[in-house]
């Protein structure tokens, strides 16, 4: 009997986990990291309901945490099969999850120094040899070709868009067929490619992170000016927490329209993060997964000036001048934009610009929700500066780009499943879709498990 599982992202955009089972064979579509509110991060120490050595193969769909930052810690549990990847998600994933296994080690190094953490000593969830063994155990797949994985199963990725490498599996195992959407992208997005349609399924696991919402229909470049042209003129800087894999690099893309429409001319701009400027490289080697020309490319990658040493960091934080400094991480959970946010979000001449999803129990979404101090390296710091949400740059469809994906199916599913999303976007899109198209769709729980 074939079942599927949802180990993570049930009820949550965070810690994407879907099992399919058939017999003695189990292959997990994902394998995210927990993130946001505590209690959902507690659950990154939990150990799995199934031994990691009884998995046979991981499919992963992208390279954010949320869908791959849990794999060093399959590895180090026992996982011995492939993971299976689009050629830009695996040099994605090694950027992301190097740089995780490190922040790890460096939280509970610094725990241990200051004695805060109730273990004695308190260890990392996983550190940087165990991503670098998770990295070794990648087969890159190619896109819209069928490939075989263990158990006798047959995989086909197809372009999800919303980052560079992402895509939606198509699995084909003991009769049936299950599409799992990944997460999708924009349609028409200036930079990466439109959700790939799928033809046929049994079976459909799709997100639903903005299922109850439509995304603002303004133009992006003309809103990001709008907030940085304000801001300059006051005398502020613009502080903006973007995710350094997609987000950055659309920001990037954004202000190069506007510095060749002849804006912004005088104003400084700052990527302050080493992975997002690796992840910026990274466009050109893998021109095929997104719009841009090399000329664009180069370009793009011009626009900003890289500072990868904590000491320019620090002298961009000092700077008085009116500025852009875009800055991971993009929910405010951590790394140097932390540093920047203490320094910046006390002045109202300044702005905080938001560019993506924040999730609850998050600096982002206690922010983007009106606090008005926020708790930053134990210091509760007042917050007075203009906080914006730059929320027509989202790489997540919206409730009817998700609507849109399903209508390319020919045939009518046994079942969607609904999967990565808050409850309430969740329930959105399951009533959207029995309204609307009449499907059988479910909501699934955490480890709840379905026969196929």
């Amino acid at each position: 009997m074939l079942t599927l599982t949802s180990l993570g992202g049930a009820s949550t955009v965070t810690g994407s986990k879907h099992l399919l089972t058939n017999g003695g064979k189990r292959i997990l579509i994902d394998c995210g990291l927990f993130q946001g509110l505590k209690n959902l991060r507690e659950l990154n120490w939990t150990p799995l309901p199934v031994p990691p050595s009884s998995i046979d193969a991981v499919v992963l769909t992208h390279a954010h945490l949320d869908h791959s930052g849990y794999l060093p810690r399959l590895v180090r549990d026992g996982f011995k099969g492939r993971i299976y990847a689009s050629s830009a998600t695996r040099d994605v994933a090694e950027l992301i999850l190097k740089d995780s296994g490190f922040l790890n080690e460096k939280d509970a190094e610094y725990a241990n120094r200051k004695g805060f953490s109730k273990h004695k000593p308190a260890l990392p969830l996983y550190g940087v040899r165990d991503a670098e063994r998770a990295i070794e155990m990648f087969t890159t797949v190619p896109f819209e070709t069928a490939f075989q994985l263990p158990g006798g199963a047959t995989m086909t990725f197809r372009r999800a868009g919303h980052i560079l490498g992402a895509a939606s599996a198509d699995i084909e195992w003991a009769g049936r067929r299950i599409a799992f959407s990944g997460d999708l992208g924009r349609y028409d997005d200036p930079v990466l490619p439109d959700p790939a349609p799928v033809a046929d399924a049994d079976y459909i696991v799709v997100e639903s992170t903005y299922g109850n919402r439509t995304h603002n229909p303004a133009n992006t470049t003309e809103v990001l000016g709008e907030v940085v042209e304000r801001t300059v003129k006051r005398g502020g800087t613009v502080v903006i927490p973007a995710f350094a894999v997609g987000r950055a690099q659309s920001l990037l893309y954004h202000l190069w329209k506007l510095r060749t429409a002849g804006r912004l001319s005088g104003v400084p701009i700052y990527l302050d993060s080493p992975m997002a400027i690796n992840a910026t490289d990274l466009l050109h080697a893998h021109s095929d997964d997104h719009r841009l020309t090399h000329d664009e490319c180069t370009s793009i990658c011009k626009i900003a000036t890289y500072t990868r040493d904590v000491e320019s960091s620090k002298a961009i934080t000092a700077s008085v001048f009116p500025k852009v400094v875009i800055s991971a991480s993009g929910m405010a959970t951590g790394g140097r934009v932390l540093h920047h946010l203490k320094s910046f979000v006390t002045d109202p001449k300044h702005t905080i610009l938001f560019s993506g999803y924040q999730a609850a129990g998050t600096r982002g979404r206690a922010m983007v929700q009106g606090a008005r101090e926020i708790k930053i390296h134990g210091q509760w710091i007042p917050v007075r500066a203009e906080v914006d949400d730059l929320s027509v740059l989202s790489a997540h469809a919206d409730g009817n780009e998700l609507m849109r994906w399903l209508s390319g199916f020919r045939r009518e599913p046994s079942r969607v499943f609904i999967v990565h999303g808050e409850d309430e976007a969740s329930e959105a899109l399951r009533a959207r879709i029995d309204r609307e198209i009449g499907w059988n769709a479910t909501v699934p729980r955490q480890d709840q498990v379905f026969d196929l």
